[in-house]
């Protein structure tokens, strides 16, 4: 059974997932993938483990929050901890490369190695997945997509021009 809440946000829906307990165990950042994880499982919504959460979420969205304080399980391979370890050390406001990310873990060849395992983040935004771009610092894939990819970027400042955006976009280098 999947134990989650739902938040309002101006990104989108975020959907939260707990474990019995009510440590968050998944976020969902798309309808997408909540229909991939809700297709065979039964759901119950629990109002009680979502709202502070949720609180905190809308207060990173609206800039006044550059750190969570909420319970979680990381599930994963040792490597794939290591990963989003080090995402969690990237500054707010802050972007790194898939190479910077594979070299801070004594990886330095593992770029696409970085890029499949944010691919599969279970907590993207606390784990800021969302901080990571190309090597020519593109834009690149997001759970969400590359346009909440941007808003998240914009709300916490990160030095992206527009025109890079938009060359990202059109699949151009750029920034």
């Amino acid at each position: 059974m999947i134990i989650y809440d739902e938040c309002h946000t101006k990104i989108g829906c975020l959907r939260f997932m707990f474990k019995k307990e009510g440590t968050l165990e998944h976020i969902v950042l798309t309808d997408e993938l909540w229909h991939v994880f809700t297709a065979k499982q039964t759901v119950k919504r629990s109002d009680d483990l979502g709202k502070p959460v949720c609180q905190q979420f809308k207060e990173y969205l609206h800039g006044e929050r550059q750190q969570f304080g909420l319970p979680f399980a990381l599930k994963g391979t040792p490597f794939q901890k290591r990963i989003w370890q080090a995402l969690r050390k990237i500054p707010y406001g802050e972007i790194r490369t898939y190479s910077d990310i594979a070299a801070s873990i004594g990886r330095p060849k593992a770029a696409r190695a970085v890029g499949r395992t944010n691919a599969v983040n279970p907590l993207p935004i606390l784990f800021p997945c969302h901080r990571v771009v190309g090597i020519n610092k593109k834009l690149t894939g997001y759970a969400g997509g590359t346009d909440m990819k941007k808003q998240l970027l914009k709300i916490e400042g990160a030095k992206i021009t527009e025109e890079a955006i938009i060359n990202s976009w059109q699949g151009k280098t750029g920034i």
